[in-house]
């Protein structure tokens, strides 16, 4: 009988795959053994794999060249990165690298937009697309970035937003449409809280933009909240979207451009088998033949991948400290971290990411729970995407046994409120930044050492400030 993890690993899923490997009884991540590097930074340990993020872009950019081609699509695509996904200046940097620009959400993004500007690190001819409801404060930037000369696309969410943008800008700039898009049935709401309804586009384009000689409608912006899937309601919603886009192009010569928003999935366990290239060329063929119904010319293509982005870039570490036998079947592994203030997700919307063992894979396995160190009773983790269930390495006082929580790039950190203040004081982990010298070789950086009690004393008001 079988019954070591590594049996369990290969009966269950398609392994090795992907990024991971098997080197004796250590699972390797993009090639990188993990361990040295646990034992080197300890746990626990937040790691981002930065070459990651340009592969992610690449993947997409020659899905959607592929698909351009074949299907003989006479509009471009452009890649954006939604920076709500991931502020942090490791990651823009990367993307910028690739030749990408930016998708905004709050005002507080346009702050960021200006300092890359300053510094050189973004380009001046860049285009910068800002979506979200839009206060004063968002408003008044966006018209500093206009007045700058940058190519800005504000992206109307709702109606009184053009009138302020009208107020504040004073000479001629391109502007999008949001879609307010019907939401799947699971959803609490029918129609999303973000965009114009179906019905509204055309009317107030007619009433509105259309008398405007300082704005010139560039896109019409499509997303919804299930992300894109090859789904009766996906391509439901997306070709209501195409056909409003047709409809407003015969009145709209200067409309060109469909921004298809975001949502491509990420990995969340060893069998996800989503096929990235067969639904973008899908999107691509669905948007050519309704354009061709409605004799309208391909649309240049937007994207908004953001989670799709930088997700694969980041693993989580941990060790197991210690097993509680609470009961006859229930065995709890306690962890040196806290799932809520680490992984937030986990707690707050159930998300599963894809869990396993660094080490000792050829010993027997069990089925265990995950314990977080706060004393909140929610601070756990006790299943898997695929199974209703937790399967790890038995337990041992005599060795140590690592964790490893993978595609943890996008969201956590922010979620989590990155240098704060943690669930029962707990510190937020050290930040160790993993890249490829031009030999080949791996260099590690540090970008934020474990956060120290006395830091959080200082934001408690305990101690001055430094």
């Amino acid at each position: 009988m079988k019954t070591r993890y590594i049996d369990l690993i290969e009966q269950t899923f398609d392994f090795p795959k992907n990024e991971f490997a098997l080197n004796g009884d250590r699972l390797t991540w993009n090639g990188i053994d993990l361990v040295p590097l646990i034992e080197k930074h300890g746990t626990p340990l937040r790691i981002t794999y930065l070459p990651k993020i340009g592969e992610k872009i690449e993947l997409a950019r020659s899905c959607f060249a592929k698909a351009i081609q074949e299907h003989g699509y006479q509009g471009s695509y452009k890649y954006f990165y939604c920076t709500k996904s991931n502020h942090f200046s490791y990651v823009i940097g990367q993307v910028l690298k690739s030749d990408v620009d930016l998708e905004t959400s709050s005002a507080y993004d346009i702050d960021m937009v200006e300092l890359l500007l300053d510094r050189g690190q973004m380009k001046p001819d860049a285009t910068i697309l800002c979506n979200g409801f839009k206060d004063d404060r968002y408003i008044r930037k966006i018209a500093k970035l206009v007045a700058r000369g940058i190519r800005v696309i504000p992206i109307i969410d709702n109606m009184e937003e053009l009138h302020k943008l009208d107020e504040a800008i004073d000479r001629p700039c391109e502007i999008g449409m949001r879609i307010a898009a019907e939401e799947a049935p699971k959803f609490e709401f029918y129609t999303s809280r973000l965009g114009i309804g179906y019905k509204d586009i055309i009317p107030f384009y007619m009433s509105n933009i259309s008398k405007h000689s300082k704005f010139r409608l560039k896109l019409m912006h499509f997303f919804i909240n299930t992300g894109i899937s090859d789904t009766a309601y996906y391509w439901n919603e997306l070709t209501k979207c195409v056909n409003v886009y047709c409809d407003l192009k015969k009145l709209c010569p200067t409309l060109d451009t469909l921004d298809i928003g975001g949502g491509l999935p990420i990995s969340n366990s060893l069998n996800f088998g989503f096929d990235t290239e067969y639904m973008i060329g899908e999107i691509v063929g669905r948007i050519k033949d309704i354009c061709s119904e409605n004799r309208v010319t391909d649309p240049h293509l937007f994207s908004e991948f953001g989670s799709f982005t930088v997700s694969d870039s980041g693993v989580t570490l941990f060790s197991i400290l210690y097993q509680k036998k609470q009961n006859d079947k229930e065995r709890w592994n306690m962890i040196d971290g806290s799932f809520m203030t680490t992984l937030p997700d986990t707690w707050a919307i159930s998300k599963r990411f894809i869990m396993l063992p660094v080490n000792n894979w050829l010993d027997d396995y069990e089925r265990v729970f995950l314990g977080g160190m706060t004393c909140d009773s929610d601070d756990y983790y006790n299943s898997e995407q695929h199974i209703n269930a937790i399967y790890l390495p038995k337990y041992s006082e005599e060795r140590k046994q690592y964790l490893a929580f993978f595609n943890t790039g996008a969201y956590q950190d922010t979620l989590g409120g990155f240098g704060g203040i943690q669930h029962c004081l707990i510190p937020k982990p050290k930040h160790v930044l993993l890249d490829r010298a031009p030999d080949g070789s791996l260099t590690d950086t540090i970008f934020a050492p474990e956060q120290t009690s006395e830091r959080m004393l200082q934001l408690l008001g305990y101690l001055p400030a430094p």
